[in-house]
C-alpha cells in the first residue's frame, strides 16, 4: 500500500510542478526577488499537503519561536538543519516568516521544470568540484542576499544521511555565520522516519522539527562554532527519535 500511495505522490508533484513552474518562468519575466519566491512556496505547500493527505505523512515543530517574525523585517539568521530526506528541502520555507536562500549543488537547476523556476530565485547554486571557487561564491552572495532581508540556509553535513546515523559536519555554514555577523539557528528533523533518502517510498507517520535558540557568533572560530551547532542538533535528534539511536552517543562540544 505505502507503494500505491507513494506513486500517487509522485504523480501529483509531476502533476503539479509542470504548470506552476510554467506559471513561475512566465511571472520572472514581470517580477523577481520576493514575489516570485513566495509564487514557488505556494507549491512546496502543495507538495507537503500532498504528502500528508496521499501518504500519510504528517508533522510537529517545535521553536518556531527561536526565529525572528516576520514583523523584525531584516533581522537576519543562517539556518543550519539536520539533512535526512527530501522532505525538510520543501517544508522548511513552509515553515519560515522570511524567504530562504539556499546553498545547493547546480546539478539541481537541470531538473526539468523544478529546477528552471529554482534558477529564477535568489538562491546560491555552486559547483561542489570546485571548493574554492565554491566558498568565494557562497561568501559573495551569501552576504549580498541576506542584505536583501533573505536568510540562508545551509546543510552542515552536505548531503542527506541514513536515519539514525551521522554525516561529518563541514563548517561552510560556521565560516559564513561569522563573516556576516550573523547568528546560527540549528535545526534537528526527522524526516527519514518517513522519507528515506534516495527513495520515493513514504511511509506515514509523524515528523518532528525541532528549531534551536540562535547561536551568537561574535568571537568564535569556525569549527569550534560548528561543533556546537552539531552538537546541539545531534542531541536533539536522539531525544526526538531514541529508537534511531540505540546505542549511538552524541557529540560534545570542546
Amino acid at each position: 500500500m505505502a507503494q500505491v500511495r507513494s506513486l500517487l505522490f509522485v504523480l501529483w508533484l509531476v502533476v503539479t510542478v509542470i504548470p506552476w513552474a510554467i506559471a513561475v518562468l512566465v511571472a520572472s519575466i514581470f517580477t523577481r526577488g520576493v514575489p516570485l519566491y513566495w509564487m514557488c512556496v505556494g507549491w512546496l505547500r502543495v507538495v507537503i499537503w500532498g504528502a500528508r493527505a496521499i501518504c500519510g505523512v504528517r508533522y510537529r515543530v517545535q521553536g518556531l519561536q527561536n526565529v525572528p517574525p516576520a514583523a523584525q523585517g531584516r533581522a537576519a539568521v543562517l539556518l543550519a538543519p539536520k539533512h535526512q530526506s527530501t522532505w525538510e528541502t520543501f517544508a522548511l520555507p513552509t515553515l519560515m516568516p522570511h524567504p530562504l536562500c539556499y546553498v545547493f549543488k547546480r546539478e539541481l537547476l537541470w531538473i526539468p521544470f523544478f529546477g528552471w523556476a529554482m534558477g529564477r530565485l535568489d538562491m546560491i547554486h555552486i559547483d561542489r568540484s570546485k571548493r574554492a571557487e565554491a566558498w568565494a561564491k557562497v561568501a559573495e552572495q551569501g552576504r549580498q542576499y541576506m542584505a536583501q532581508g533573505n536568510w540562508v540556509i545551509m546543510f552542515p553535513e552536505g548531503t542527506r544521511t541514513p536515519r539514525g546515523s551521522q554525516g561529518t559536519y563541514k563548517s561552510g555554514a560556521a565560516r559564513l555565520a561569522i563573516a556576516t555577523g550573523t547568528p546560527i539557528v540549528p535545526i534537528a528533523v526527522t524526516s527519514a522516519r518517513c522519507w528515506p533518502r534516495k527513495s520515493f517510498v513514504l511511509r506515514p507517520g509523524m515528523i518532528e522539527v525541532s528549531i534551536g535558540r540562535p547561536i551568537a557568533v561574535q568571537g568564535r572560530e569556525p569549527d569550534e562554532l560548528m561543533r556546537e551547532v552539531q552538537a546541539w542538533i545531534e542531541t536533539e535528534m536522539r531525544r526526538l527519535d531514541p529508537e534511531a539511536y540505540s546505542g549511538a552517543v552524541a557529540p560534545q562540544t570542546a
